[in-house]
């Protein structure tokens, strides 16, 4: 004998109680998701590339704007003490504003940056509903 002989008697019953179970959580599933705020176009993890695109594509476009930003603040800053004759406060001072901005840009292309909450059609239209 087996614990699982004490099942076969019970058998329409657990298979009603799996199927109550079942509708329960396709119910919920179904509550949450139209609790749920609606996501913009973008995803989460990678918000800045599309949907389609892989890690290693993600992972280019962000150390390229980081690179485009010191390289842009670098080359400004020499240039400035070419034709300024400021040597070396330009290159110093604008390279470290070109790390400033590719940090910026990698953190806006990442999504880490909060935007301002813009509230899509759908969010203006509940809010109506519920006043």
């Amino acid at each position: 004998m087996s614990g699982n002989d004490a099942g076969d008697e019970n058998g329409d019953g657990r298979q009603k109680s799996d199927e109550d179970l079942s509708a329960r959580l396709k119910r919920l599933e179904n509550r949450i998701e139209a609790k749920r705020p609606a996501t913009p176009y973008r995803s989460a993890p990678g918000a800045g590339a599309p949907k389609g695109a892989s890690s290693l594509g993600l992972a280019m476009r962000l150390s390229t704007e980081f690179i485009a930003g010191v390289l842009a603040g670098g080359i400004l800053g020499w240039l400035c003490d070419q034709f300024l004759g400021t040597k070396p406060w330009g290159l110093i001072v604008l390279l470290m504003l070109g790390f400033a901005t590719g940090v910026y840009n990698v953190m806006r292309v990442s999504g880490s940056l909060s935007r301002p909450a813009v509230k899509s059609a759908v969010e203006k239209h509940q809010d109506r509903e519920r006043s």
